[in-house]
């Protein structure tokens, strides 16, 4: 099949109306963007969430997640449920002796920034964030914004397990404990295959931003 413009063009549209949830009568995805202007016309209304404050209790490890995760966008890249992903990075957390917050990054769709903006509320200053596609960052309050602890890049390649370890990592740093590096699998051709999603994925979390708000208590609700 010949790539051109063209095709790049329906795949686009196609993706972005499965992201916005418009469909046909049929129940199929439509694909037209005809007249639009977001991929979400709608913008989740956060003014009466409460603003995450900084904690104290220094087992607490805080997970920052993206703005329209478990809202707008629903599932990773790989189609893992959002839901899921955060349960098991909680319980990576427990599973160690430490406790998890979750919090909801509106000022940033950057998955650095996200991680470092959770560790900087961290009881403990250790933290994690999470972009709606996948990619995840283990990272510590004190250091630069691409000097992070762990970075998984590759969400189209990521499994629960992988996100149970990331909690259990996250844990361990704060223990000061020995922190094996999690085994990833990788694939050179995870970035073309799943570029364009990838790409619609991250326009349609940064839709939702909202920098007056900053960052609010998140509960996956």
């Amino acid at each position: 099949m010949q790539i051109n413009d063209e095709l790049i063009k329906k795949i686009s549209q196609i993706l972005a109306e499965e992201l916005g949830g418009e469909k046909s009568q049929s129940g199929s995805a439509v694909p037209s963007l005809s007249g639009r202007d977001r991929i979400n016309e709608k913008k989740s209304d956060y003014s009466s969430y409460p603003k995450a404050n900084k904690g104290t209790n220094p087992k607490e490890i805080v997970i920052g997640v993206g703005a329209a995760f478990q809202r707008e966008i629903k599932r990773t890249i790989c189609n893992i449920p959002l839901d899921d992903v955060l349960k098991n990075i909680k319980a990576g957390i427990e599973e160690e002796g430490m406790v998890a917050r979750v919090v909801k990054i509106l000022d940033t769709s950057d998955v650095c920034f996200m991680a470092l903006e959770a560790a900087k509320l961290s009881g403990s200053g250790i933290g994690v964030g999470i972009q709606s596609k996948g990619t995840t960052v283990i990272h510590q309050r004190d250091l630069y914004p691409l000097s992070n602890l762990e970075l998984f890049p590759q969400a189209p390649l990521m499994t629960l397990e992988t996100y149970r370890a990331i909690g259990k990592n996250a844990a361990k740093y704060v223990k000061g404990e020995q922190v094996v590096p999690i085994p990833c699998t990788n694939d050179p051709m995870s970035r073309p295959k799943f570029q364009v999603k990838a790409a619609l994925m991250h326009i349609a979390e940064t839709e939702q931003l909202d920098p007056k708000l900053g960052i609010i208590e998140w509960e996956g609700k």
